[in-house]
């Protein structure tokens, strides 16, 4: 079965540098386009970054740009999100998350990582 397991998160001051892995498994994950959402408390789930198949084609939120880098491993089976300039307001929980044709299109998603910044 489909299964995305992220890691890496934790506490860092802003300012401070976190990197994301997700690994993928029971699909055949170098086909498809991977993305990170995040849900910070109270708020709905917002894309933060997707990744094309082959790695070459990258989008991020506006409130991202500059600061976050997505990339994958396709050899691994693993995404990144590396995450420079840590604002309190990237707190949040970050999600992996892959669509797939199982009747129809459906969104994949791990257990997420939970990300806080503060001093």
């Amino acid at each position: 079965q489909v299964q995305l397991v992220e890691s890496g998160g934790g506490l860092v001051q802003p300012g401070g540098s976190l990197r994301l892995s997700c690994v993928a498994s029971g699909f055949t994950f170098s086909i498809y386009l991977m993305s990170w959402y995040r849900q910070a408390p109270g708020k709905e789930r917002e894309l933060v970054a997707t990744i094309s198949r082959a790695g070459s084609i990258t989008n991020y939120a506006d409130s991202v740009k500059g600061r976050f880098t997505v990339s994958r491993d396709n050899a691994k089976n693993t995404v990144y999100l590396q995450m420079n300039s840590l604002k309190p307001e990237d707190t949040a929980v970050y999600y992996c998350n892959v669509k797939l044709p199982t009747g129809g299109i459906r969104d994949y998603w791990g257990q997420g990582t939970q990300v806080t910044v503060s001093s």
